[in-house]
């Protein structure tokens, strides 16, 4: 599911800023980016994620900057230092007209001063804190987003129940059409058919083609769907079941081709089948 979340806080102990983006996937795949020297912290950061999201593809990064006060001390690679001045000294001894070198230039060479390396433990608990933050924006955006997908889902769960229904009702008539057909045909045909003859027959082609138990099925799984987009949490992959689960019924319902309402019903619920795997794969 789509999702962004963005948190900043300044203490003693710096400044940190956490970006979090999510996009659709049908696993949960995490990449972070976090400064060299709090890569401690990722096995605690991934435990956070996984905790939080169960599906999607999660990208996860933090700036970090050193809070500098009038108390904080300046270590300089003096050995750095040294051969920075002496090799200036030799370069400006081959030039007729050079700029001495200032004392500036030299410390800001990149290494010349040595940061302190932020503490992993002291950072540990603010940093988390932060994380956990910008996680509840991130959940937020995609129960919102969630919230709508399950209205679109439900919408077609009512076509679906009122095709079904449809279908259902049309029963008697479509058995009762291929009875009159069979007649109809042999009288064509001229054909004499006992009475007793042509009822075991007309019971054996309402055994083959009666999808009274696919229809049962349709139903019962379209109910499952209901209850599980009611009950809210992590219901993709069980959502993602029950889609096989209807595609399999509806699949069976056009192999009985008895009818062509049976074939009409079939394709119309593949499509709203279709329809509801596809935002299925953005729900959580």
């Amino acid at each position: 599911m789509t999702a962004f979340g963005r948190a900043e806080d300044q203490g003693d102990w710096g400044r940190a800023v956490w970006e979090i983006r999510s996009v659709n996937h049908r696993y949960l795949e995490v990449s972070m980016r976090l400064p060299e020297d709090l890569r401690v912290l990722e096995t605690a950061v991934r435990e956070r994620i996984n905790a939080r999201l169960g599906r999607g593809k999660i990208d996860c990064y933090l700036r970090f900057e050193t809070e500098e006060t009038a108390d904080s001390e300046l270590c300089i690679n003096a050995a750095l230092a040294d051969k920075l001045i002496q090799a200036c000294a030799t370069i400006n001894g081959k030039l007729p007209a050079s700029e001495p070198v200032t004392a500036i230039d030299v410390l800001r060479w990149p290494g010349v001063i040595q940061r302190q390396p932020p503490d992993p433990e002291a950072l540990g608990k603010p940093l988390l804190a932060l994380l956990e933050t910008t996680l509840d924006q991130v959940v937020d955006t995609r129960e919102r987003e969630g919230a709508k997908l399950a209205a679109l889902i439900e919408e077609r769960c009512a076509t679906a129940t009122g095709m079904v229904a449809e279908l259902r009702g049309r029963l008697p008539e479509i058995i009762a059409g291929l009875r009159e057909r069979l007649v109809k045909k042999a009288e064509e045909l001229r054909v004499e058919i006992e009475r007793d003859r042509l009822d075991q027959e007309l019971l054996l082609l309402a055994q083959r083609f009666d999808v009274s138990e696919e229809l049962d099925r349709l139903d019962t799984h379209i109910a499952e769907i209901r209850n599980i987009l009611s009950k809210g949490g992590q219901v993709g992959r069980r959502l993602d079941f029950l889609m096989q689960e209807l595609n399999r019924e509806a699949n069976t319902l056009g192999a009985k081709t008895a009818h062509m309402d049976y074939s009409n019903t079939s394709v119309e619920l593949k499509v709203l089948i279709e329809q509801m795997r596809e935002q299925i794969q953005n729900i959580e």
